[in-house]
């Protein structure tokens, strides 16, 4: 079958999806009608009653539906997105307006940064996709911040390649047709009835059949739309756009858990425009190969069993088969397309301004060191007050067994520990010496019920890291009160405090004595006695 005849084929299957809503509710108003002329009797008056009653409800199910996949071609507001003209940023809209051009598609009526690695055109469609209208066009900040010009040019000439006559104007309707029938299905997922769920099972059955027999028709449109971004920014540079992308987008999850999300447990927030913007300084450190190394070994989303898109590998080969052109990707000495804008830093902030919550307002702003230092500390106090309590209690009660008191008996309930009455790093080493870490604190440390059994060397191995940071939390909270640690945002690697040299070569080997089967401190306390040389 051609794709032409496959693209007439979904759009009588689409109008068939409308036009089940007109027979259901056609039915429903005959027997409603013989029911209330022909059938009607006063002893079967509540059961026609009751009829009547589930044929309205179902009418207004249906009603429902049809109305929302009539809305599924209005185009919302975007709250999360920064509105540019032309004005604003006139090298961008250029750009956009070339792609929109070498499709034979219309430039769009307005451009919207949002904060994904993404980019997508989005047009109000009316009679099942028919007739377009307004044309609204988003792009990801963070795809202009790691692709070059000529990779944005073929991201951008492959979305206008969606809606252009690619080969037959069927084809845009039948990728719009699928937008309106997935969002007409989750509209009725989300009914509050069981008639709802009813005619929802009947319309979902319905809609896998199209998917299904327009998937067909969606993959070509995505190859024909890679091949209009060929033609337009050049081969190498759209394959290399493809490359590309996963790698994007796992590098800007990497930031946003990393990096972004630094200061939420301590209630503050980078540099005003740095929450996104932080993004391009990440990109501007890290070569491409340890970019890839962020994505490598995660596997690719599943694709959904409807998905248009064709597998990313199967798109780079086909494009990798066109005829050479004179344009190389040339990735090294072009700038990124970040350079489009005008006063990127005022974008960002505008951006982070549209897509904070409300209450991030109140939030206090840190410089990324001040972050840093903040959340190293914050965390070094996690890690160690695990270890610190439970020294805190074995030394209270080594105390009551010397002044005669009986001590408290293993499993009763933790006595409280104020944080004045929490031991420091040398009486923590001093309870090492005593030999008090195995016999008695690593079984005060918290552990799942599944380990609570465990004895022995056993006992000991599992409970032996968390020994081991609570301890180098401690020591971190200590060079960091005095003076002795830097924050280090380490773009290229991973933020922390950078340590004296010392420390730096000799602390991991210290803190393996010191949590040995036989703990031996003098290496940690030589450490601490060269720390202290220096500060005197």
């Amino acid at each position: 079958m051609t794709f032409r005849l496959r693209a007439v084929r979904a759009l009588v299957l689409l109008a068939g999806f409308y036009l089940m809503g007109v027979v259901l509710l056609a039915a429903m108003a005959v027997l409603d009608w013989l029911l209330v002329t022909r059938l009607f009797t006063a002893r079967a008056a509540w059961f026609e009653g009751a009829v009547l009653t589930v044929t309205v409800l179902l009418a207004v199910a249906i009603l429902r539906g049809m109305f929302a996949f009539l809305r599924a071609g209005r185009l919302r507001s975007v709250p999360h997105g920064v509105a540019v003209t032309p004005q604003d940023q006139p090298e961008l809209w250029e750009q956009v307006c070339a792609a929109a051009e070498v499709t034979g598609e219309r430039p769009p009526d307005e451009l919207y940064l949002v904060a994904e690695v993404n980019a997508g055109v989005a047009e109000q469609s009316r009679l099942l996709g028919l007739l377009s209208g307004r044309r609204r066009m988003f792009l990801g900040l963070p795809l202009l911040a790691g692709l070059t010009v000529p990779r944005l040019r073929a991201v951008l000439a492959h979305e206008f390649g969606h809606y252009g006559n690619l080969d037959t104007r069927l084809g845009g309707v039948t990728m719009r047709g699928r937008e309106a029938v997935l969002h007409t299905v989750e509209v009725f997922r989300e009914g509050s009835t069981q008639l709802h769920y009813a005619i929802g099972a009947l319309y979902i059955g319905y809609a896998r059949m199209f998917l299904r027999t327009s998937q067909s028709v969606a993959r070509h449109q995505e190859l024909a739309a890679d091949q209009v971004a060929a033609r337009h920014a050049g081969r190498d540079a759209t394959a290399a756009a493809l490359r590309t992308l996963p790698v994007l987008d796992a590098a800007h999850t990497h930031y946003l858990e990393m990096y972004a999300a630094m200061g939420g447990p301590l209630g503050a927030l980078p540099p005003v425009g740095e929450v996104h913007g932080g993004f391009r300084r990440l990109l501007a450190a890290r070569t491409g190969e340890r970019l890839a190394a962020l994505s490598a070994g995660q596997r690719p989303p599943r694709p959904h069993r409807y998905d248009s898109h064709p597998p990313t590998a199967e798109r780079i080969a086909l494009i990798e088969e066109l005829p050479a052109d004179d344009r190389t990707d040339g990735s090294a000495d072009e700038p990124a397309a970040l350079t489009l804008l005008h006063d990127p830093d005022r974008v960002f902030a505008a951006l982070e301004a549209r897509t904070l919550p409300h209450e991030a307002v109140r939030l206090r702003r840190m410089s990324w060191d001040d972050l840093v230092m903040a959340r190293a500390v914050a965390d070094a106090e996690g890690w160690s007050r695990p270890l610190r309590l439970a020294v805190a209690r074995t030394l209270r009660s080594a105390a009551q067994v010397a002044d005669g008191a009986a001590p408290a008996r293993r499993g009763a309930p933790a006595e409280k520990v104020e944080d004045a009455e929490l031991p420091g790093l040398e009486e923590v080493l001093d309870a090492f010496d005593r030999g008090l870490l195995w016999m008695e604190v690593a079984d005060r440390i918290p552990k799942p019920t599944q380990a609570a059994r465990l004895t022995g060397a056993s006992a000991r191995n599992f409970i032996r890291p968390r020994v081991y940071d609570g301890l180098a939390g401690m020591i971190h909270l200590r060079l960091a009160g005095t003076g002795h640690a830097a924050p280090d945002i380490a773009w290229s690697g991973q933020p922390g405090l950078t340590l004296p040299e010392a420390w730096e070569k000799d602390m991991d080997d210290a803190l393996d004595a010191a949590v040995a089967d036989t703990p031996d401190t003098a290496p940690l306390r030589a450490l601490l006695a060269g720390t202290h040389r220096v500060s005197a």
